[in-house]
């Protein structure tokens, strides 16, 4: 115990010994993710004043460090997330106007037209593409990201966890395409419904197809699929921070999650076991409380299901799937403070925080904690030191404190340890990988 209480104290005085320059930089990353995620804290909260109050920095501060990272101010970046989200919505659908306006997050048609005319120079109506339409397959929309992007690397990852009826996955050297069903909140509503998407690295860009019943929630469709397959990432900002460590890694991305609360359901189950065993473990859960959806893929029938649910589900009946006990209990409390709203699990989450009220809960330690905060929180400098596959990655399972020496080799990944993680678990054999986190 002692031992432990020493590491936990080290890693505090790491923690907080972060350069001011690191430090400017994850700030300026949480705001930004926070204004991509308004559904988590709501659209008449989006000023710079209750933004810097919920970051817990004043809001100079918070202006100062977030044009010095990223070169506009917290409002322009959201205004240009807006036109953004506005000018794809336009050119790849068939969405009316008002409605684009609306899902793009502005409360009136005049001032949408205003802002489109200011920064484009044009109206909506003359940046519509030409034949964009909606067909029975949904709503087509196609996603750019920056190279590298190690495409059969992260299709291989998906594919090795994918659960049937809520996943299809197909992945190969030329051919990664995904399949998903997925419920979401949108402007205090819930949708329900699929997606397909399909890598063209070609073209350095990702065709997503959405059912036309997530029509209205298309742009919070958006974010999380780019949120999933970490397309926003900055593959020359981590690459020189990462590279001489791990030459061979450039084109590696941290995978996410459609859902926070899936994600860490599934983190649960996988502890201790392999992933084959916690896919296992995730299909009986999955057929046990999972609600059935038509789709027109016949591997596509079911949605993962709620924390609603989940937190009334008895540990019985939880237990009758496989689980062990210190698992039902921590799948029993994960469920019931995500139900209760004590705990959001998104990218617009407060990291430190989540990760403390994580922790709290039965049967969640540290290393689970970290894990979704890479995954469903989209942390960019998570590291979960404990992990067996890491220490023998990195090559520390022979010292007497292999947790200890991981963290302290990783330092120097940082603010980018999750991607270094990633890296270091692609070095490991075929056999080792088997133990991943699932």
């Amino acid at each position: 115990m002692a031992d432990a209480t020493s590491f936990n104290s080290l890693r505090r005085v790491w923690i907080w010994s972060i350069s001011a320059t690191t430090a400017s930089s994850i700030l300026a990353h949480q705001a930004a993710r926070l204004l991509d995620e308004p559904d988590a804290w709501g659209e008449t909260d989006l000023s710079v004043e209750n933004l810097a109050a919920k970051m817990g920095v004043s809001d100079r501060h918070l202006r100062r460090i977030f044009e010095a990272k990223l070169g506009v101010s917290p409002m322009q970046y959201l205004q240009t997330r807006r036109l953004l989200t506005a000018k794809q919505l336009l050119a790849d659908t068939n969405l009316p106007i008002t409605q684009v306006a609306l899902a793009s997050g502005y409360a009136s048609l005049r001032r949408f037209n205003a802002a489109f005319v200011a920064h484009y120079k044009l109206n909506p109506t003359q940046l519509r593409r030409a034949g964009a339409t909606s067909s029975g397959r949904g709503i087509r929309v196609k996603l750019g990201y920056r190279p590298p992007y190690d495409v059969p690397a992260m299709g291989a990852f998906l594919k090795l966890r994918k659960v049937n009826t809520i996943e299809l996955v197909t992945s190969d050297a030329e051919h990664t395409r995904i399949g998903r069903t997925l419920r979401v909140q949108s402007a205090g509503k819930t949708y329900e419904g699929w997606l397909m998407a399909e890598f063209e690295p070609a073209r350095s860009q990702l065709v997503l197809q959405v059912s036309d019943s997530l029509r209205e929630a298309l742009p919070t469709v958006i974010r999380r699929v780019r949120s999933m397959f970490d397309l926003d990432a900055d593959p020359h900002a981590i690459n020189q921070v990462l590279h001489a460590s791990f030459p061979d890694g450039d084109g590696l991305r941290v995978p996410g999650g459609l859902d926070g609360f899936e994600l860490a359901v599934r983190a649960v189950l996988g502890q201790q076991i392999t992933v084959a065993a916690a896919r296992t473990l995730a299909q009986r859960l999955v057929d046990r409380f999972g609600d059935a959806i038509d789709t027109p893929y016949p591997g596509l029938t079911r949605l993962f299901p709620t924390a609603a649910v989940l937190a009334l589900a008895s540990a019985d009946a939880i237990g009758a799937l496989g689980v062990v006990k210190q698992r039902q209990r921590a799948i029993q409390a994960l469920a019931q403070a995500v139900a209760g709203g004590q705990l959001h699990l998104n990218a617009g989450a407060d990291v430190a925080a989540t990760i403390q009220a994580l922790t709290a809960l039965p049967g969640i330690g540290d290393w689970t904690a970290q894990y979704i905060a890479m995954r469903a929180l989209r942390w960019p400098d998570a590291f979960p030191a404990g992990d067996v596959a890491l220490h023998k990655a990195l090559d520390v399972q022979q010292q007497k404190h292999p947790a200890r020496e991981a963290e302290a080799r990783s330092q120097i990944w940082r603010p980018w340890r999750s991607y270094a993680v990633l890296r270091a678990w692609s070095t490991l054999p075929a056999p080792a990988r088997k133990t991943l986190p699932a």
